[in-house]
């Protein structure tokens, strides 16, 4: 299959991106693997002709909308994203215009209608520099992770920012009990969380940053064992890069109590993330689909907000 795969990449001049979520084999036979912003860092600058995109629906239609030019295909057009369904265009429209006067910044983790609505996007790992790259006194609008945005606003301590309702599936399923549980049996371990968790959970961490900020951390720290408080796929990553070092999955509140620290079959997967198969991927290169598509009038409004984002970002 991995053999299959590299002769049709090859022949059709195609990249494959992977996030960091993504299946250990999946992440082995892409040509880049990263984060939100990497990845849209890569889809934009990328000179081949098609972009398979290992990730999730919000991720292609971004490389869609950086390359229009380009054909992007998503091997499972079921990848979803909690997150980015969380914040639906007829309802963030309405909440923008009961708002005016609000500069808008929307989480890469939305759908194209929602970045054309948005004045400058942002990713974990940007947030905060997007949001202090305004003015003190700038009203702001945050979309659409309530826990990340939240994060950022504690932080900057800007009152005059309005935070979206909306949240990730993966993230909102970590507990401070567990996390307090599992720090007790391994007291030796760092702490390291997302911000799209919840606030408890984020005042037990020892870092707290974007699945790549993590993963540089863990490669940079002095530290043995690590408790990840994020989605595993990142695991694979962080064990590749420090074979010698442990890291812990912390299980979601649906898995058993009785589950063992280091059993990642109790880890809080993102069910979205893990539908992209060698197969799937297989399957899209040989007949190049499931392709994104994106109308061009919300395209084009939808790059200047990633745009933006990405010029900030340097």
């Amino acid at each position: 299959m991995t053999d299959k795969i590299k002769q049709l990449r090859k022949a059709k001049n195609a990249i494959i991106l992977a996030h960091f979520y993504q299946r250990p084999e999946v992440q082995e036979i892409a040509d880049f693997v990263g984060d939100s912003l990497q990845l849209s860092a890569q889809a934009a600058a990328t000179g081949a002709d098609i972009i398979v995109f290992a990730g999730v629906h919000f991720m292609a239609e971004t490389a869609k909308i950086l390359s229009p030019q380009k054909k992007v295909l998503l091997p499972d057009l079921n990848a979803g994203c909690s997150l980015a369904e969380s914040c639906d265009p007829d309802s963030f429209k309405k909440f923008i215009a009961a708002h005016p006067e609000h500069t808008v910044i929307s989480y890469v983790n939305t759908g194209a209608e929602i970045k054309a609505l948005t004045d400058i996007c942002c990713t974990s790992g940007n947030a905060l520099k997007i949001v202090n790259s305004l003015p003190e006194n700038e009203k702001i609008i945050f979309a659409p992770d309530r826990n990340l945005g939240n994060y950022i606003k504690s932080i900057t301590g800007r009152e005059n920012m309005l935070v979206w309702d909306g949240a990730c599936h993966v993230h909102e399923a970590f507990s401070a009990e567990r996390l307090s549980a599992l720090k007790k049996q391994r007291p030796e371990a760092k702490t390291l969380a997302h911000p799209e968790c919840k606030k408890p959970v984020l005042l037990l961490a020892d870092f707290i940053g974007s699945t790549a900020a993590l993963l540089d951390f863990t490669k940079k720290d002095a530290a043995q064992e690590y408790i990840v408080v994020t989605e595993p796929g990142v695991i694979f990553r962080m064990q590749k890069e420090s074979p010698h070092k442990t890291f812990l999955p912390l299980p979601g509140v649906s898995a058993p109590v009785s589950a063992p620290a280091d059993d990642c079959g109790a880890c809080n997967d993102c069910r979205f993330m893990k539908l992209t198969t060698l197969e799937k991927i297989c399957r899209a290169l040989e007949y190049e689909q499931p392709e994104i598509l994106v109308p061009e009038t919300i395209r084009k409004k939808a790059e200047k907000s990633i745009l933006r984002m990405l010029e900030l970002s340097k």
